[in-house]
């Protein structure tokens, strides 16, 4: 479709250009293997639309749109049209009929976020507004629309709702942990769910220079001129190769109370699958329609998402996923890679070379702290 280039509200004059259209695409064609096994069993489950109806009633929805409504700008032809030309654009591309209401809300935190059970609406800070231009801020729409499409909106809402009852239950007994453990698996699904709209934003701007742009500018700001994409990608690769067992359980806790993957992480996932060959097949126009989902089979979901786990840590870099790895694979002298680990398994030193420091942690660890999360 043609998408006309033009000059407004401070935004960039990008030029014209064609973007392809994927009609009748399925969710399943962008989502990430781990996501899509979620959903299709929760899809299949009988009286799952029945049991979350009636939840419904318990959750602020209403509320949500009301608050909303009266204190934020809802995108139209008459307010923050460009993002309005912007959400019809990724709704045409992706063929989601109905066009979601979207609102911007003042909030100098650059966010974004789609929730709601019955009708998802995507509401966007201020703060992202300012900081996008053009192409970026079509990358974020189209992530935004991707998780209406998805019905990521629904899970969305719930963890929300139950990441606040958890805090008014602390007080009772073993009822916070329990619902906490089921945060935690929701927040789980959730890291993955964000790398499925990382490319159904992809696939609505098809600029993957501008989806780079928009996720270094989330995690370093306005600063462009000062930031490099390959050094930025080479950030991911170090954080996921460098430190030794500690750093790995380190890595984990940090990652627990967040909803979304770390930025580098995001980039370096997103630009793998760009490169891919399933991404050039859905550009070529070979991709799963929605007239076939009922057809999906749960077992053999589950079965991709356990592929691609056993392929992520079979590929990884990480100290922790390559033990895991090797006892996989029945690799020798896995308990002396242990004990080293936590001094010098990174350096992967041959057992005859360990020193009795090798064997002992330092005790100087600085004290963790955790790391907010964001919701874009």
């Amino acid at each position: 479709m043609s998408d006309n280039g033009h000059q407004q509200n401070g935004h960039e004059n990008v030029p014209s250009r064609q973007r392809r259209r994927f009609e009748g695409i399925s969710s399943r064609t962008y989502e990430h293997p781990a996501d899509r096994s979620a959903l299709v069993a929760l899809r299949k489950l009988s009286g799952f639309d029945t049991v979350f109806k009636a939840l419904s009633g318990l959750l602020p929805e209403r509320s949500l749109r009301l608050l909303f409504l009266s204190d934020s700008v809802r995108v139209s032809d008459a307010q923050f049209a460009h993002l309005n030309v912007m959400l019809r654009d990724a709704c045409h591309i992706l063929d989601l009929e109905k066009v979601p209401p979207m609102y911007v809300t003042q909030d100098p935190q650059p966010n974004a976020m789609c929730i709601g059970l019955d009708e998802p609406i995507i509401v966007v800070t201020t703060g992202l507004v300012e900081l996008l231009d053009e192409e970026e801020m079509r990358a974020v729409v189209g992530h935004e629309v991707g998780h209406a499409l998805s019905g990521h909106a629904v899970y969305r809402t719930i963890l929300l709702f139950l990441t606040n009852l958890a805090l008014r239950v602390a007080w009772i007994p073993l009822g916070n942990i329990a619902i906490m453990a089921i945060v935690t698996a929701l927040r789980e699904w959730f890291r993955k769910s964000e790398l499925s709209a990382d490319r159904a934003g992809l696939l609505v701007g098809q600029d993957l220079k501008a989806s780079m742009r928009g996720l270094m500018k989330l995690a370093g700001g306005n600063h462009l001129h000062e930031m490099n994409v390959d050094a930025f990608l080479e950030q991911a690769e170090e954080y996921e190769a460098g430190g030794d067992l500690r750093d790995s359980v380190l890595k984990i806790l940090n990652t627990l109370p967040r909803t979304h993957p770390f930025t580098t992480v995001r980039a370096a996932e997103l630009k793998k699958w760009a490169e891919s060959r399933d991404y050039q097949r859905i550009m070529d126009g070979h991709y799963p329609r929605r007239t076939e989902d009922k057809e999906t089979s749960v077992s053999d979901s589950f079965r991709q998402s356990a592929a691609s786990y056993a392929t992520d840590v079979k590929n990884s870099k990480d100290p922790l996923m390559k033990l895991v790895s090797d006892i996989a694979g029945g690799a020798g002298d896995l308990g002396g890679r242990v004990r080293r680990g936590f001094g010098g398994f990174a350096s992967g030193a041959p057992k005859d070379q360990t020193t009795p420091n090798d064997q002992t942690a330092p005790k100087d660890q600085p004290p963790h702290e955790g790391t907010p999360e964001d919701d874009d």
